[in-house]
């Protein structure tokens, strides 16, 4: 029923919706597509798997759209999607977060003071110098590229030994934290798995030791094994990861004998060059060690043709611009920065695209034909909530509720935007780009922090707004889990909608990807959980919905944007035989020609076979969003 040009009035609902932006009462219209087979892209599985009900969305009101959340629901752009839980590949579980109870982990207050210190100028990143790459340079054992660590921190001696000592450790620390913060990004977009990976340890390379290396060696400072020991780890973490067949992380760093430490050596350097744009040490990849050059030397003993700029403000003319550690008494001058978080309404806005083509190309690895300004509106500036201004009466904050963009400006430049919606009992995060030379500072973590802080202050405003809500947790992407590291979060049961917490939820989906979690929602801790959870009861918590039907398309999902496509059923003649949960479809509300008209007050308006097969689809819809929403919103015929 569902054809093409539903897309487009899904698609096009935002731009009807700005001229009633501030009508408080509003109506959610709904297009019913039905449910959609396709290719998984959590499990990478080339069958059709991934099984889903979508609705598009003329319009929406925020209140419908947060119950819609707590009944699994999501959006990308005006497209509302639900999982088929008990049928899809990767069951994703709706997570939230209580703010007022968060309790942050450690990494998550190194992820606050760190970039506290970088605003501080005590982790001090400036401008990259202009470099020329040597043509005849060869890439194949070694790859270069600039860390930013000022070489004044590095070369410059010291008239006071201690002082010196204290400096160098400063340094090593400094670099061990910049190739863990990579680590942390390679395991975020995908490239590592995300588990727990050793801690990395840079080392100063002794004089003696760079006598018997390759010649102009003598340049080399610091080198780090960390390679060696993410193998290793990956190796004892997965052993059923063979044959770099299982991921794209394995693709991209194992070959024929497994994770290969030279590969990610190589792709850890590749990623330290988006740091690297800032100058002062290089860093080679050679046979699986990073290793940290003076690049004023290494530059004319490798890069003839490399030019280095000199750093006016510095004590010493050899100085190149870079990042420097602001622990020398001859480095006074501490250059503090200011970050800036403004929250503005969806809208389009061409420093945001250009922030987020960016991001997709080279986080990602999106080709540019696949990153267009069109699909980046349906996905992140399009919106079908309707705009609830703020009353000033303590029942909405000061933003209002509706659909927002977070930007994050540091010194003037936008780095991060937030893609988030503000509803009566959640602050919802939808997507997060950002610019990848800040990949360092750990940007998902740090904008999830604030977003966290942001619901916590303006409970003030709003004694509703309480939680925050992280998307889908899909418990066997490891990609997805890092969701649970925002303690203490809530799963939302895939039956009967209540939320379980996670501790009690963890058990459960380490033995079976699709769990009806409220079954075990007495339970106080996941101790008490029995050793071992019966097979037939987990069998008999399915609650099986019937046959696949209707439409297939592509959906969306939260790490990105596919293409719907839209096309009749093929199998509409065996409808009638599916089972589908009974419910009294006479109170929903039918939109047709302009009218809205009770489906009991117009059923005998359609043949037999039609009122037949509505009403089926009806009744479908009500069992994927509720009798209270099927009633309360609009089901579009039009």
């Amino acid at each position: 029923m569902a054809g093409k040009t539903k897309k487009s009035e899904a698609s096009s609902s935002s731009s009807r919706n700005s001229s009633r932006s501030s009508n408080h009462r509003g109506e959610s219209v709904v297009v019913d597509y039905g449910k959609n087979k396709s290719s998984c892209g959590y499990c990478k599985s080339s069958a059709r798997s991934s099984i889903s009900h979508g609705l598009g969305t003329q319009s929406i009101t925020i209140n419908d759209y947060q119950d819609l959340l707590d009944r699994g629901w999501r959006r990308s752009g005006c497209f509302l999607y639900k999982p088929e839980m008990e049928k899809t590949c990767c069951p994703a579980y709706t997570i939230r977060l209580k703010a007022g109870d968060f309790v942050p982990s450690k990494e998550q207050l190194r992820v606050s003071r760190r970039m506290q210190r970088f605003l501080e100028g005590t982790l001090d990143c400036k401008r990259p110098v202009e470099t020329v790459e040597d043509p005849n340079a060869s890439r194949d054992t070694c790859s270069r590229t600039h860390l930013g660590v000022s070489s004044l921190a590095v070369k410059e001696s010291s008239s006071n030994n201690n002082e010196e000592k204290d400096g160098e450790e400063n340094i090593v620390r400094f670099l061990s934290d910049q190739v863990g913060s990579v680590v942390h990004a390679c395991s975020e977009s995908g490239e590592f798995p995300d588990i727990q990976f050793p801690k990395a340890s840079v080392k100063k390379v002794s004089q003696a030791k760079r006598k018997i290396l390759v010649e102009g060696s003598e340049d080399l400072l610091y080198s780090t094994n960390i390679a060696f020991q993410i193998a290793a780890t990956i190796k004892r973490s997965l052993p059923d990861q063979k044959d770099g067949n299982q991921g794209r992380f394995s693709r991209n760093i194992t070959d024929e004998n497994g994770p290969s430490p030279k590969l990610i050596a190589e792709k850890l350097e590749s990623f330290l060059n988006q740091l690297a744009k800032t100058s002062g040490l290089s860093v080679r990849a050679c046979n699986g060690h990073l290793n940290f050059y003076s690049a004023a030397k290494h530059a004319s003993a490798y890069e003839s043709s490399q030019t280095v700029s000199v750093s006016k403000g510095s004590a010493a003319s050899s100085v190149s611009k870079g990042c420097s550690l602001k622990n020398s008494s001859e480095n006074t001058q501490v250059k503090r920065r200011r970050l800036e978080i403004h929250l503005k309404r969806s809208s389009f806005d061409s420093e945001e695209y250009a922030l987020y083509r960016r991001y997709q190309m080279m986080v990602h690895n999106d080709t540019p034909d696949h990153v267009t300004e069109s699909s980046y509106r349906r996905f992140l500036v399009d919106t079908p909530l309707i705009f609830v201004p703020p009353t000033g009466d303590g029942t909405v904050p000061p933003c209002g509720f509706g659909s927002f963009h977070q930007q994050y400006v540091i010194d003037g430049k936008l780095v991060a935007v937030g893609v988030i919606d503000i509803l009566p009992r959640c602050l919802s995060s939808k997507y997060l780009f950002w610019d990848p030379d800040f990949a360092f500072l750990s940007p998902g973590k740090y904008s999830a922090l604030q977003e966290i802080n942001w619901v916590k202050e303006n409970q003030a405003h709003c004694s509703t707004l309480q939680y925050y809500y992280l998307g889908y947790y899909i418990h066997s992407c490891s990609k997805m889990r890092y969701k649970a590291a925002y303690s203490p979060s809530e799963l939302l049961c895939p039956l009967r909608y209540q939320w379980v917490p996670f501790a009690i939820a963890k058990p459960l989906l380490d033995r079976k990807p699709y769990v009806v979690l409220s079954d075990f929602s007495t339970l106080q801790d996941r101790e008490s959980l029995p050793p071992h959870v019966s097979e037939d009861v987990m069998e008999m918590q399915h609650d099986d919905i019937g046959k696949e039907d209707t439409n297939d398309f592509l959906m969306y999902d939260d790490e990105g944007m596919m293409e719907p496509e839209y096309g009749s059923s093929d199998n509409e003649q065996h409808l009638a035989s599916v089972d589908v949960e009974d419910g009294d479809v006479g109170n929903i509300l039918i939109g047709l020609k302009g009218s809205r008209v009770k489906f009991k007050d117009l059923k005998f308006a359609f043949r037999p076979s039609e009122r037949s097969y509505l009403e089926f689809q009806l009744r479908r819809y009500m069992r994927v969003v509720g009798e209270a929403l099927a009633e309360r919103m609009v089901y579009s015929l039009e």
